[in-house]
């Protein structure tokens, strides 16, 4: 039994009429006569009566009807789900992140791929970068990409994209010397105690921060920040903190002292990693050209592994 001698049967049984069912279908009438005789020969039973004046269903013939619709529907609905998926409107994108990419950038990127394809199931892990590394390596592994702050290394069978970066502040307590500058320079703040987190606690963030110290050339004494909240709000009240480097989006409306960008601009830069076997799945390599072309977010800049990419 074929899926075409169904189509055949269900059509003249729906129009008891064998041209109009030749006509819906698109196929001359002979044609669709064979089909629907070679259909009553596999199943050994007349399923149509014919007359010159007059088409029939027979009792078989009235209940193959249903269930051939049945079927019909059934492989039109499992077609159109495939198509779906292999085109990267269904199926899913399991994303994890580190705690820095949380505030701003995985809502961002996360609504704009919703819009794009609704259907997809997202999902989001915040992890620490030690596991994120190990997971998105492992071909069997709960990833099929990862974000982060930070350049990052390759591992082996990834590609690693840094597509945007978030500009840099300093905060300083009210009183301090320099509160009240427009920009300042790290330069500036080189003798002066700057407060890290804990890189047990936030990995990422603390690699991203000494990337762009070395990067800048500075290298001023430090302190691990007691306050365990990315945003470090209360960092003010641990007294031998003279300063500490942050975002916007990490800051949040937690922080309670003043935000001064960096002069000239430094950015935290933020890394796209996704195994290309995995991408072979047609809504996760949606999601990667999307990441890498999509406007970023208000204030951000692009960077040269954006597709969407203008000097900042």
């Amino acid at each position: 039994m074929e899926l075409r001698q169904l189509e055949a049967f269900v059509a003249v049984g729906t129009e008891l009429h064998f041209g109009r069912a030749a006509e819906k279908l698109h196929m001359g009438q002979p044609t669709l006569s064979d089909l629907v005789r070679r259909l009553e020969r596999e199943l050994g039973a007349t399923l149509l009566t014919r007359t010159t004046r007059r088409v029939a269903l027979t009792q078989a013939g009235t209940e193959l009807l249903g269930r051939a619709k049945f079927i019909i529907d059934s492989v039109e609905g499992a077609t159109a789900a495939v198509r779906r998926v292999a085109e990267g409107g269904a199926g899913r994108v399991r994303i994890g992140i580190t705690p820095p990419v949380a505030p701003i950038l995985a809502p961002h990127l996360a609504a704009a791929f919703k819009a794009l394809a609704p259907d997809v199931d997202v999902t989001i892990r915040r992890m620490w970068l030690p596991d994120l590394e190990r997971t998105v390596a492992d071909i069997d592994g709960e990833l099929d990409l990862a974000i982060t702050c930070a350049k990052v290394p390759d591992p082996p069978g990834i590609i690693s994209e840094i597509f945007c970066a978030e500009p840099l502040f300093v905060t300083l307590r009210p009183d301090h010397r320099l509160a009240g500058r427009h920009g300042i320079e790290l330069a500036e703040l080189a003798g002066e105690t700057l407060g890290l987190h804990s890189a047990a606690l936030f990995p990422a963030w603390v690699l991203a921060l000494r990337q762009v110290l070395e990067a800048a050339g500075v290298a001023p004494p430090t302190v691990e920040l007691t306050d365990t909240d990315l945003s470090a709000g209360r960092w003010a009240a641990q007294h031998e903190v003279d300063w500490i480097l942050t975002t916007k989006s990490v800051a949040g409306s937690h922080v309670s002292t003043p935000l001064i960008p960096v002069s000239p601009s430094l950015h935290v830069p933020y890394t796209l990693q996704w195994c290309p076997i995995r991408a072979a799945s047609a809504a996760v390599g949606r999601f990667v050209d999307l990441a890498l072309s999509v406007d970023v977010p208000p204030g951000w800049v692009t960077q040269h592994d954006h597709l969407r990419h203008t000097k900042a």
